[in-house]
């Protein structure tokens, strides 16, 4: 009995414990009443009171130890070339180029921004801006309540200095910790900058769409103006498009798909911060009506940037220029540039001062399209320097956005401008005439001109067989005349009495930077050299015989006005006086009544034609005391020749000729002239001339100038570029241009 009382007992006992545990897990007390609230969410709020101080630890580490850095990493702004009129303040109103990879921005100041574009922004974005610290708590719950009313993100919780901190310091992760550190930065940029930089900062950093960073560059992209000059209803659409700026451009391509969408969206957000502004006050309801209703004419429709973005005047062949300059920005200065980065250049807020004359660039571009006005036309280089060395004009093709192979290269600047150079032809005779001068020979010396000469164990150890133009025989000529019949037979002999080493080391003193082979043919111009080396190398007689390295750049700064660089002129003496007089003189007698009558201007001028075998390219170089010039003319393509252009033969004292007179005659206005006056000459008491072939029987007094054969090979040039891009054929045979019977081209 007691067992089982016992037993009976037990039983008792544990059914009250398990009638205990099931009144705690009902929250009950042990009379049966119902516990608190409190006790009954005792677990959560003892979760929750963990993760807050655990929270605050957090914070409180980040807000003491997350450093706020020194100073904010550099923008990457829109860079700008101007012409040599601006001397001061190159910016996107007088600018010929903006150079700015794939971010547009142009930083300006908090005086700069419209009052309408701060109120729509600020309206749009984080109406407390100026009330609090950097973190705004009710505007975050404001921004919550209102998207879990509408069911989607129709506001953000982000003050403007948050954002400024993501956008520059963070990154754009999603994440507790980014979010935590961007609140504790904003608060600490709060406590170091005024809400005016900061505000200025952001809308100088923020993205807009079409590659446009900064409410400048937005308001140029999409109206044209900078954005001083902003409406309401601009300053509106602008604000509207910093949330998601892809989905809201307003005048996409109407083939676009997307164009109606954007549209409604645009319209959608634009109205959105008008209403926002109703309700801070900035403006009446009336206001309203009338912003909310204008249409979208005053936005630009959406193109994409080319090259260069705005660049003035490409129908002059700028873009030649432009990109010249930012090879040169860009090439290490061990190899003549001037070092800066690509993303210095296309960044870095550069403000470039070129030496591009805006009307020579203009007069040469219109010298060389009126006279190759036809489809088919050869194309034609020039390069215009001044007595300071300075490039005012350059024409490096017909169009950079063309769809031919050769569109993009720069037919003036041979390996720089992506190709090869050109064979001079008889225009590098001056060189050899020089080097004569140089070693005392008269300008009176004089030669036998015959048809044909073959100099024995002058080309490599074989004979060389040189020849006029129709194998016409000009009897003896001194220099000058030798010169103004540009005769090959004299030449050669010429280039034999004064070496071939001397001649191309002479060259290449005067301004000739491409390898010279030193063999007796370099005298008929058979290496390869750009027209700006050539510009270069006449240049140094326009100059008195001191070489100036030409230059395109004078200044370069940063968008604060810092001088980066600064060209310095530098002249080095490399002829004497007499020298230049006299081979000026005898360049000028070519002007006057020899191969180049064409190119006569209304002041003196001196210079040389040039034609190379089969017609393949034709040159002037030529000068006055102040400026001077060289033309270029041919095919780009292999294997072209200049056989029948506008009816004729292309010979250097033709189109290239008259493509130089044009030019020069513009350009030269309001310059001084100065003579080229006959040097006195003493009478020549040398040993008579003596060649290996037949003397001349006749001697023709033409002073036109054209092409002829050689057995000369001509060396193969040597580019630091592709062989995909070289713009001329090889040649196996001497390029050459020669003096002409009477009746020739001319």
């Amino acid at each position: 009995m007691t067992r089982r009382g016992s037993g009976a007992a037990g039983s008792t006992t544990r059914s009250e414990r398990r009638s205990a545990r099931r009144a705690r897990r009902q929250d009950l007390k042990p009379d049966g009443t119902r516990r608190s609230v409190v006790w009954r969410m005792r677990r959560v709020f003892y979760a929750a009171g963990l993760l807050f101080v655990l929270g605050v630890a957090g914070a409180g580490y980040l807000f003491t130890q997350v450093p706020l850095p020194a100073e904010d990493p550099p923008l990457v702004q829109t860079s700008f070339f101007c012409a040599s009129d601006v001397t001061t303040g190159c910016n996107a109103d007088n600018s010929i180029a903006q150079l700015s990879g794939a971010v547009d921005r142009i930083s300006v100041t908090y005086d700069e921004l419209p009052p309408v574009l701060v109120q729509a922004v600020l309206a749009a974005e984080d109406r407390t801006f100026y009330d609090h610290g950097g973190v705004d708590p009710v505007g975050i719950v404001r921004a919550l309540w209102a998207n879990l009313r509408s069911d989607s993100v129709q506001q953000g919780g982000s003050t403007i200095t948050q954002q400024y901190v993501k956008n520059v310091y963070l990154s754009q992760e999603r994440t507790v910790t980014r979010k935590v550190k961007e609140a504790a930065l904003a608060v600490k940029l709060e406590r170091e900058l005024p809400k005016q930089e900061i505000l200025t900062r952001y809308l100088n950093t923020i993205y807009f769409g079409r590659g446009a960073y900064g409410v400048e560059a937005a308001s140029r992209t999409y109206f044209g103006k900078p954005v001083s000059g902003l409406t309401l209803t601009e300053a509106a659409y602008l604000a509207g498009l910093i949330r998601s700026p892809e989905t809201a451009d307003a005048q996409l391509p109407a083939g676009d798909p997307k164009a109606g969408t954007n549209r409604a969206t645009a319209t959608q957000r634009r109205n959105s911060v008008l209403k926002a502004m109703v309700e801070t006050g900035d403006i009446t309801q009336a206001q309203y009506d009338i912003a909310a209703a204008a249409g979208w004419d005053d936005v630009l429709p959406r193109a994409d940037r080319r090259n260069f973005g705005h660049v003035a005047h490409p129908e002059w062949g700028t873009e030649y220029y432009v990109e010249y300059v930012r090879h040169w920005l860009a090439t290490p200065k061990a190899e003549g540039g001037d070092g800066f980065s690509d993303a210095e250049v296309f960044g870095g807020g550069l403000r470039v001062y070129t030496t591009l004359d805006m009307d020579d660039q203009g007069a040469a571009s219109h010298a060389v399209t009126s006279t190759l006005d036809q489809p088919d036309d050869p194309a034609a280089a020039l390069v215009s320097i001044d007595d300071q060395g300075a490039v005012r004009a350059m024409v490096g093709g017909r169009d950079y956005n063309g769809d031919t192979p050769y569109a993009k290269v720069n037919l003036a600047v041979g390996a720089e401008g992506g190709g090869a150079g050109r064979q001079p032809g008889s225009s590098f005779k001056v060189f050899t005439l020089t080097e004569a001068m140089n070693q005392g020979i008269p300008l009176n010396k004089t030669y036998n001109a015959p048809s044909t000469i073959t100099i024995p164990k002058a080309d490599n150890g074989g004979p060389w067989k040189v020849g006029n133009y129709a194998d016409a025989g000009l009897g003896t000529l001194d220099l000058v005349q030798a010169t103004m019949k540009s005769s090959n037979t004299a030449y050669a002999q010429l280039m034999m009495d004064v070496g071939p080493q001397n001649v191309a080391a002479l060259a290449h003193r005067m301004g000739i930077r491409s390898e010279l082979d030193p063999v007796p043919a370099l005298t008929l111009g058979t290496s390869e050299v750009s027209v700006l080396d050539m510009a270069s190398a006449y240049s140094t007689l326009a100059d008195g015989g001191e070489h100036i390295d030409p230059y395109v750049v004078t200044k370069v700064t940063d968008a604060a006005g810092n001088i980066l660089y600064q060209h310095d002129v530098t002249r080095e003496k490399v002829l004497d006086d007499d020298v230049v007089q006299k081979v000026s003189y005898a360049l000028n007698q070519v002007v006057e009544g020899g191969t180049a009558t064409g190119a006569k201007i209304a002041q003196p001028a001196a210079g040389k034609t040039g034609t190379t075998e089969n017609y393949r390219d034709a040159w002037f170089a030529g000068f006055t005391c102040k400026l001077t010039t060289a033309v270029w003319m041919g095919y780009p393509e292999e294997n072209r020749f200049m056989k029948s252009v506008h009816g004729k033969s292309v010979t250097g004292g033709t189109f290239p000729a008259t493509i130089w007179r044009k030019y020069m005659t513009d350009a030269t206005k309001g310059l001084d002239s100065c003579p080229f006056p006959k040097p006195a000459l003493a009478p020549y008491a040398g040993p008579t001339p003596s060649v290996t072939s037949p003397a001349a029987s006749s001697s023709s007094t033409s002073t036109s100038e054209a092409p002829a054969s050689s057995t000369t090979v001509a060396p193969t040039t040597t580019t630091t570029r592709p062989s995909t891009t070289t713009t001329r054929p090889s040649s196996s045979t001497t390029s050459t241009a020669l003096a002409a019977p009477a009746a020739g081209p001319p």
